[in-house]
């Protein structure tokens, strides 16, 4: 199960992404193209009240066109950047300050439409986003409180009192920073609840697959068992009866090894974690465990590198010798090594505060598009080649997730795959989980 710290590392990752999708800011400003054209005929048409109505239309007929690029730019499920969104709700704020300045300015009734384009980026757009356009509303207010052409009316009107002019200034002002900073933080506290959620309900999914798979693999040791044995016999024959100077004798050695491994394999299946627990050295220093992890998990021709990051601090973590630690960490080796073209290489480090191991690998690297979605099951880009169901990164991870292991994936510049797996040290230092059984104890 993810813990608390993970949850909220991947709520503030949700927050982060592009909630706004094209087709409904398209719909919002078309309802915004409709309500300006109908405002202007109602004013011009209906009350009579003289309008420099072909420059207004002007501009509403760019917002019309803008939208129109919109709409056809922006499927039926596109989602816009944060940086997208920002450029067309600054240029809502410039379109409805140029109808504003044409119509009477802060004067205007209608100038409270300013705080509109704010309020929808407060709702699904990132905080610097939402700041930026405050920001840039703030500016829209105070040029229209200065430039602005006369307001309409019929008969005679003297001009509003400069003081009223600067209390309706203020009084913008206010509206739009409460608004933004208000519906930003309520709408944010939604995302990551929301967000959490999911994250809670992928874990437990995760969870019930690694179970579904524990079964499966319990099944398949007990059904395995019998022709394996039978292959085990048959290639045991094989190297007594073929002579050392056959050229069949390598193929029938790699036989009988590889058959001897599957056996290995099969029996740890069927040990529990409380029968590992009784081993010789329960705990080992960090390197000696990362060396034992990625022994025999790598294929022949790739060299393997374990160094230590001079940038490291304190003395060297004792880790408790999990199956978790063993089969995750091997797993993520295994992987990196089929990738790789020579050489896969892990670096440790350590601090008073967090413990990292990276594996590296020279390869390809991982695929662009799959980079988000690793630690999914049955994700692989040789899914179905060979027998590979794509579930060695997602067993890798569901178990390190166990014993409170964050993990990162990345491609390196210079091309290969990146694994980071990192630990508060409190939760995997075998010193400092004693000490904090102590103090709990006292």
């Amino acid at each position: 199960m993810m813990k608390p710290r993970q949850l909220a590392r991947h709520a503030s990752r949700a927050r982060r992404l592009p909630g706004v999708q094209g087709r409904t800011l398209a719909l919002i400003r078309w309802v915004a193209v409709i309500g300006q054209l109908a405002t202007v005929w109602g004013v011009s048409g209906v009350l009579e009240f003289p309008l420099p109505v072909v420059e207004c239309l002007a501009v509403i007929g760019v917002l019309a066109l803008s939208n129109l690029w919109l709409s056809a730019r922006s499927g039926r499920s596109v989602r816009l950047t944060d940086y997208h969104a920002a450029l067309l709700l600054g240029f809502d704020l410039f379109q409805v300050s140029g109808l504003i300045y044409l119509t009477g300015g802060l004067t205007n009734p209608f100038a409270v439409l300013l705080a509109v384009p704010v309020t929808v980026a407060a709702t699904v757009l990132s905080r610097r986003t939402t700041v930026a356009l405050t920001v840039l509303a703030l500016f829209c207010i105070t040029f229209l409180a200065f430039f602005f052409l006369p307001l309409p009316w019929q008969g005679s009107f003297s001009e509003l009192p400069r003081v009223y002019v600067v209390g309706l200034w203020v009084s913008l002002a206010v509206l739009i920073l409460f608004t933004a900073g208000y519906v930003w933080s309520v709408a944010d506290e939604s995302r990551g609840r929301d967000a959490a959620l999911a994250e809670a309900e992928a874990a437990l999914a995760r969870e019930r697959h690694m179970s579904a798979l524990g079964t499966l693999a319990a099944a398949a040791a007990h059904e395995l068992g019998s022709p394996l044995n039978t292959i085990a016999l048959v290639s045991s024959d094989l190297v007594r009866e073929v002579p050392p100077d056959s050229p069949l004798r390598e193929d029938v050695d790699l036989l009988k090894s590889q058959a001897d491994r599957c056996r290995d394999i099969l029996a740890s299946l069927s040990r529990t974690p409380e029968r590992e627990g009784g081993q010789p050295f329960d705990s080992l220093p960090l390197t000696s465990l990362a060396e034992e992890a990625a022994r025999d998990h790598l294929p022949e021709g790739v060299t393997f590198r374990l160094t230590v990051d001079d940038r490291s601090t304190g003395a060297e973590p004792v880790v408790m010798r999990s199956p978790e630690f063993l089969q995750g960490i091997g797993n993520y080796v295994q992987n990196a090594g089929q990738f790789a073209r020579s050489a896969v290489e892990m670096s440790l480090y350590w601090s008073d505060e967090e413990v990292r191991l990276r594996i590296l690998d020279d390869g390809p690297g991982f695929a662009g598009w799959m980079i988000d979605s690793l630690g999914e099951p049955y994700l692989s880009t040789r899914a179905g080649k060979s027998g590979h169901m794509g579930l060695g990164i997602f067993i890798a991870q569901t178990l390190l997730d166990r014993i409170g292991a964050e993990t990162a994936y990345s491609k390196k510049k210079t091309g290969g795959a990146c694994v980071d797996v990192i630990w508060p040290r409190s939760v995997l230092d075998v010193a400092q989980l004693i000490k904090s059984d102590e103090s709990d104890k006292n």
